[in-house]
């Protein structure tokens, strides 16, 4: 259609990219409608359900007919109680569920809110590399100078943090911080937590912890707010996305010091209406699940793990033991081009998709990911096509 209008986009819009897995997905959705049966071992969404009472306490909410209005910015008192008690108990965190936690529609619009709620056009954020895209992506949007810092396997996936004093950390406001970290799977210890809380007072950053995966594949759950003073210089995400199979129902929360979660709030607040309350009452539900929620979603995870880690070795590809999280990463044989041509290789020939480590960084070119959200049958299969395919070459 001809016309003679010069509409164009914000500039913002220039400065990112449609994100890999929305392009990837839509790739893979034209191959299988040609009847090609792809399967996928990309995205870290859970294949199980949440537990059957927190399925069973959204419909019985919903059949009540005053439970379908507008609710409260700051959500509903039970889902923050619940929060709060999640808290002290599993990562053994006091919090006022007042005002120190900020139920969110997920930790990817969270990445936002505080985002816009610290960061000015100019002003400098730490972004790890590899890391998750989401980061970058965001700090863009909101016109922040991203710093990337360095996390290398010979680094064991750890901050550098002679590294990073020598950046001008005058300008810098905030630092986007993941354990355990994802991709690569790599556990946060005390004496790290401890560390980062040190830098950001020492310099007046605003370390913001996201932490999804504490429950997956780790019996020992941390929160960066453990450490003592935490709150005033921290935040932290968390989900029900990953730990209790809700990633569809978008519930996460922000966690810090009132006057930090009274920011978040003022941008949360102009950007959304609230959740759903029979969504925010079946996740208090959720939070309030025994130990044997946790044990059983463990050992669901590491028999997955076990054949993911079959596909890695038939691949040739080196891997830590030692990972936590939903996904599997491993360094690419040295005579394979990399990461992202393993990848197609996979797709194209043995019709089975992972992830190629460059959408995390540069730092993650010779690498792929396996996510475990495929039943143990699916991950089988995908073992074989590639035995198969690695006989046809």
């Amino acid at each position: 259609m001809e016309t003679n209008l010069t509409i164009e986009p914000a500039l913002r819009i220039s400065e990112i990219k449609e994100y890999y897995f929305s392009k990837k997905l839509r790739e893979i959705a034209k191959l299988n409608a040609q009847g090609e049966n792809i399967i996928s071992l990309g995205i870290g969404g859970p294949d199980l359900p949440p537990a059957k009472d927190v399925i069973e306490t959204l419909q019985r909410e919903a059949g009540i007919e005053s439970n379908h209005s507008y609710q409260s910015y700051t959500g509903i008192p039970e889902l923050r109680n619940a929060f709060a008690k999640w808290y002290a108990d599993k990562y053994n965190v006091s919090l006022n569920p007042e005002n120190e936690l900020l139920p969110l529609i997920g930790s990817k619009e969270g990445i936002m809110h505080i985002s816009m709620a610290f960061l000015n056009p100019g002003d400098g954020v730490l972004v790890p590399d590899p890391g998750y895209p989401t980061y970058t992506s965001v700090s863009k949007l909101v016109g922040a100078e991203i710093f990337t810092y360095n996390l290398t396997e010979d680094g064991d996936w750890l901050p550098d943090f002679d590294e990073i004093e020598k950046l001008p950390l005058d300008k810098i406001k905030l630092m986007w911080v993941n354990y355990p970290h994802m991709p690569t799977g790599r556990e946060a210890s005390e004496e790290l937590f401890k560390r980062l809380i040190d830098f950001g007072k020492k310099h007046n950053v605003v370390i913001v912890h996201d932490n999804p995966y504490s429950f997956i594949l780790n019996k020992d759950p941390k929160s960066i707010l453990s450490v003592p003073g935490a709150k005033e210089i921290a935040i932290e995400l968390n989900s029900l996305s990953k730990s209790h199979n809700m990633a569809g129902w978008r519930v996460a929360v922000a966690i810090s010091n009132p006057v930090f979660i009274s920011w978040i709030l003022k941008v949360k607040s102009n950007v959304d209406s609230g959740q759903f309350k029979p969504v925010m009452l079946a996740a208090a539900n959720a939070l309030s699940q025994p130990n044997e929620w946790y044990d059983n979603l463990f050992l669901i995870y590491s028999q997955r793990r076990v054949i993911a880690e079959e596909i890695m070795n038939e691949l040739n590809c080196y891997f830590d033991p030692r990972q936590k999280g939903l996904f599997l990463w491993g360094k690419i044989p040295d005579d394979i081009e990399s990461g992202e041509w393993l990848s197609d290789q996979l797709l194209y020939n043995a019709k089975v998709f992972v992830t190629p480590g460059f959408i995390f960084g540069k730092n993650g070119e010779r690498y792929i990911r396996i996510s475990l959200c495929a039943k143990p049958e699916k991950l089988k299969e995908a073992l074989e096509r590639i035995k198969v395919y690695k006989h046809k070459k």
